[in-house]
């Protein structure tokens, strides 16, 4: 396995990874990236087999788990109840009771909500230059994940930074003051959301939140913890990817040349636009699992607790899976792409994700036809995550 440089932080490589992963393919199945300390997969095939090998997973093993730090132990209290974090059988009862209540006909009932705040925030626009992202992708994810779950829309802001400082703790620039700010956000978040429930068991409303407390299944609900840590990721995922995708979304369409309404002419159209938004530039670029067993594949022998990083970004920018990858091209149709994931752990948000995107982007380009981009757009250094600091336009 060759082994490769390339540190998450430098300048050049968080405005544009693609050319890093264009070597990385070129090693093989896999490569050692040096500066995470484990294998790496970045073709399309090995990525998306990885993700659906049962052999790996999220979960460490308990006699290989690290010994957690006094100032961390709240953050991983939480943690542990993820479903992002958890395998069979655990992972199996949480999600199953999770999509008995999100369901499509309640994300789909979000539509006229959707449509109608999108309208709002386009009549607030200003006339001068204004960073769209916190203009217009930052609140709709937000105040939909709200409503939805019960929680009162003027909690968003709040939602946002505790989110923004727990979700640091898995980007490459950690240290201590970003684990100290997401222990505290995590103990504030948690709190708020005990209040919440009980709340809900006192007053039970028709939200996420009550039902979830009330979903069974086989007899099994899920436990206080379970419910905090639950509705504290749906709040998280529920807005944090999606803003970055919202974001992405707009600067690839404005940057394609082509009049951005002319990507939504029907509903086939606007997914297909969507899907390739998500495939050309994803906010999520490395999902890490964990080996379960010894195992031998790809020419690699993994030992049970070893890591591998799956760089989606990467697979998705596979010339060998997509012709011409490095082009925006709506017309592809029919291959595919890995930016929610696949396997066990495909995102349970991605409906509604694309749901946000394909009523929010049409109305967008069809109010402001002529938005423009009018500064260089700079990714923030949240590797390996990837978003925009801010997206300067004008609305013509």
């Amino acid at each position: 396995m060759k082994a490769l440089d390339q540190s998450p932080l430098d300048p050049e490589f968080v405005q544009n990874p693609y050319p890093f992963y264009d070597i990385a393919r070129e090693q093989g199945d896999l490569f050692h990236w040096n500066d995470y300390g484990f294998p790496c997969a970045a073709g399309f095939s090995t990525v998306n087999d990885l993700l659906r090998d049962r052999r790996f997973g999220r979960e460490m093993p308990d006699d290989l788990r690290p010994e957690i730090p006094d100032h961390l132990a709240a953050f991983y209290a939480v943690e542990k109840h993820s479903l992002l974090e958890l395998e069979p059988p655990k992972h199996t009862r949480i999600r199953s009771l999770l999509v008995r209540t999100f369901t499509s006909r309640r994300i789909n009932d979000l539509g006229p909500e959707i449509d109608r705040i999108s309208r709002q925030l386009c009549d607030k626009f200003p006339d001068q230059p204004f960073d769209i992202i916190t203009e217009f992708a930052e609140h709709i994810p937000v105040i939909i994940i709200c409503k939805m779950l019960g929680v009162p829309k003027e909690m968003g802001p709040q939602l946002l930074r505790w989110s923004h400082d727990m979700v640091a703790m898995y980007q490459a620039r950690r240290d201590r003051s970003v684990e100290d700010r997401a222990v505290a956000a995590t103990l504030a978040f948690s709190d708020y959301i005990k209040q919440l429930l009980a709340e809900r068991q006192q007053n039970p409303g028709e939200d996420l939140i009550t039902h979830l407390i009330d979903a069974r299944s086989k007899g099994e609900k899920l436990s206080e913890e379970e419910l905090i840590t639950t509705c504290i990721l749906l709040l998280n995922a529920g807005h944090e990817a999606t803003v970055h995708s919202i974001a992405n979304g707009i600067k690839t369409i404005l940057e394609s040349g082509r009049p951005p309404i002319s990507y939504f002419s029907d509903d086939k159209s606007t997914l297909r636009c969507i899907d390739e938004t998500i495939r050309f530039d994803p906010p999520l670029h490395m999902f890490t699992r964990i080996a379960l067993q010894d195992i031998s594949i790809f020419d690699h022998d993994f030992k049970r607790g070893d890591s591998v990083g799956l760089m989606l970004a990467a697979a998705n920018r596979d010339p060998a899976h997509y012709k011409n990858p490095d082009r925006f091209d709506v017309l592809r149709g029919g291959v595919g792409q890995l930016g929610f994931g696949a396997g066990l752990h495909f995102c349970i948000g991605a409906p509604l994700a694309r749901l946000e995107m394909g009523i929010a982007l049409p109305i967008l380009f069809e109010r402001f036809p002529a938005l423009k981009i009018v500064e260089k757009p700079v990714y923030a250094n949240r590797y390996h995550f990837h978003g925009l600091e801010k997206l300067m336009v004008t609305s013509g």
